[in-house]
């Protein structure tokens, strides 16, 4: 019942209007010219919406089937791979020595966002490998990168991420995994891991699980974690396949979504794994994955957020409800559409606003990534760091909040199956978990990332907001509805910073408003890409674009941003200043 069109036009807007990213002097960003970046949006976007949406309630209806301790995708699921495959989308950014073609992370990340808001559950088996192929490129051996790198890159091999055990989620040191030392270099890794996504299916040829076990011997707790790679078959010194490896599946996990995905109980009986990087450093190697997959996850709370949006609307234009209370709009028919009630107009706005605010932030964040990895760029490093837990972390409650706002558009429609506007919201939630549940982002946020060298690097991103205001603040056009906004908000998240600042004296001050600087910090985030956006739509409009109506519904949602959404900042700011008293005013045993 649902449809899917990919967002060509405002994806084009941020790279180009926003990023400008062909005009950057990151290598690789001058071929990004807007014909490039035009065509290969415009045939993703026909793979999503032709090929990958309609599978999309299948996923959901059928799910995985474990059979004779093999796991089956859903109908179309292997087909549809294939096609994705033979397209060469796996390898967009991978580099060209391992077949990939060598792109830019920030169009990598553009070309993520249609796969995912058309099918969450299906993208999940091409985004945990490529984790995989970049955690083996920045700290596998140059034999282990050989091997694995060409047949990750172009999917004929998946890859996965294995952490969590039964016991332990967030505090890994508490694994119970072991990886004992053969004669040979290689390691016996035995153990259970749980929550695995991906972690069994019939669609690639080979499965390369990275695992986190400790070694007999090495440090307690987390210092004594390190990471190793396990195939599901063994790769012979040829490179073709051996016979299989002592890894099964106990199950397949029953889950709320993204039922489409394999989501696994993962047994290692004796099976034999090879050490990334050096021993008990696996943390350093697994947060290569980790960091990136915090964006991508960030990236699917608002995917799923948008394709529900563009549902909502279409709902919202075709379904008759009452009338517009200064007069009738559709006088032939008996009532007038949902959308000319304000209620639904605010509820659209808020979604609307949402998603276009958080696809800037996410390319942005991709940008730094490319500007940091590839010119080594420490600023870059830093700030992307410090963002990381908010693009993860806000994005994906808010995409949830927005995804069972467009279900309330739908009435009592919205929640029944056959419409399918459940499925987004109950995808989208788990996004709000794993990657690291969203209050350890808050927590890593306040308690690690703020005061990173010194607290440079939010001062660093403070005093961006402040150059772009003083460089703006002539543009009478730009200042009230935009950088008037933008500096009280800004003045929140400043304020809210000094008082953690005062606040170690008793840290639970501190670790109780974690949650709200997370978002009041998100919303700063989204008012300073409004802010630019304003900005760039308003050039737009000025140098004659002929898209003039694009330009001008641009504006008018910023400023809907900025005047409806971004206030939030003092309130998130208050509750900060009240310190963890009533957080903490009860007794365990009073719950």
């Amino acid at each position: 019942m649902t449809t899917y069109t990919t967002p060509h036009k405002d994806l084009q807007f941020v790279l180009h209007n926003l990023l400008k990213v062909s005009e950057q002097d990151i290598p690789g960003f001058a071929d990004l010219d807007r014909d490039f970046t035009g065509a290969v949006l415009e045939e993703v976007g026909k793979l999503s919406s032709d090929v990958l949406h309609p599978l999309n309630a299948v996923g959901d209806t059928e799910g995985c089937t474990l059979e004779n301790g093999i796991v089956r995708t859903p109908k179309g699921f292997k087909e549809a791979f294939d096609q994705v495959r033979e397209g060469g989308w796996t390898a967009l950014d991978a580099e060209e020595q391992y077949g990939g073609q060598g792109l830019p992370y920030v169009m990598h990340s553009a070309v993520n966002e249609p796969m995912v808001s058309a099918n969450m559950a299906f993208n999940m088996y091409q985004g945990l490998t490529h984790g995989a192929y970049s955690a083996i490129r920045v700290h596998g051996s140059e034999q282990q990168k050989d091997t694995y790198l060409p047949k990750l890159a172009s999917c004929e091999w998946t890859g996965t991420m294995n952490l969590t055990e039964p016991h332990c989620g967030t505090d890994l040191g508490l694994m119970r995994t072991k990886a004992v030392p053969q004669e040979d270099g290689s390691y016996k890794v035995t153990g259970q891991k749980i929550f695995i996504s991906a972690g069994d299916h019939d669609m690639s040829d080979n499965i390369i699980h990275l695992v986190l076990a400790k070694i007999p011997g090495g440090p307690d707790g987390i210092k004594g974690v390190s990471l190793f790679i396990v195939p599901k078959f063994i790769v012979k010194d040829d490179g073709s396949l051996g016979e299989r490896n002592g890894v099964s599946v106990g199950k397949i996990e029953e889950k709320m979504g993204i039922h489409g995905n394999s989501t696994c109980v993962m047994n290692y009986d004796e099976a034999t794994g090879y050490l990334i990087g050096e021993e008990h450093k696996g943390m350093r190697a697994m947060f290569v994955m980790m960091n990136e997959a915090r964006l991508g996850v960030g990236l699917q709370g608002y995917a799923q957020a948008e394709v529900a949006y563009q549902n909502a609307v279409a709902y919202a234009n075709d379904r008759l409800q009452g009338r517009d209370v200064t007069g009738a709009k559709n006088p032939d028919g008996p009532a007038d559409p949902l959308i000319v009630h304000p209620d639904i107009r605010r509820n659209l706005m808020d979604q609307k606003s949402f998603t276009e605010g958080a696809r800037a932030f996410t390319m942005w964040g991709a940008y730094l990534i490319d500007r940091a990895h590839k010119m080594d760029d420490a600023q870059a490093d830093g700030l992307i760091s410090l963002m990381t837990p908010v693009l993860k972390g806000f994005l994906t409650d808010k995409g949830f909040e927005y995804a069972t706002a467009a279900q309330q558009v739908y009435g009592g429609h919205g929640y029944i199956e056959e419409w399918g506007m459940s499925q987004f919201a109950r995808d989208a939630r788990i996004a709000m978990i794993y990657e690291g549940a969203n209050g350890v982002q808050a927590l890593d946020l306040v308690g690690r990332k703020l005061a990173v060298d010194g607290g440079k690097h939010l001062m660093g991103f403070f005093e961006m907001i402040k150059s772009f205001i003083k460089e703006n603040e002539g543009n009478e056009a730009l200042k009230a509805d935009f950088l008037d906004p933008l500096k009280a908000a800004s003045k929140d998240m400043q304020a809210a910073a000094m008082y953690f600042m005062g606040a170690m004296k008793n840290p639970n001050n501190a670790l109780a408003g974690s949650y709200d600087f997370m978002h009041l910090m998100g919303h700063v985030c989204l008012g300073y890409m409004w802010a630019q956006m304003g900005k760039a739509a308003m050039e737009a409009l000025e140098a004659g674009e002929s898209d003039t109506a694009f330009y001008q519904t641009k504006i008018a949602t910023g400023r809907y941003y900025m005047a409806r959404q971004l206030p939030a900042t003092a309130m998130h700011l208050a509750r900060i200043n009240t310190g963890a008293d009533t957080v903490m005013a009860l007794e365990a045993a009073n719950f």
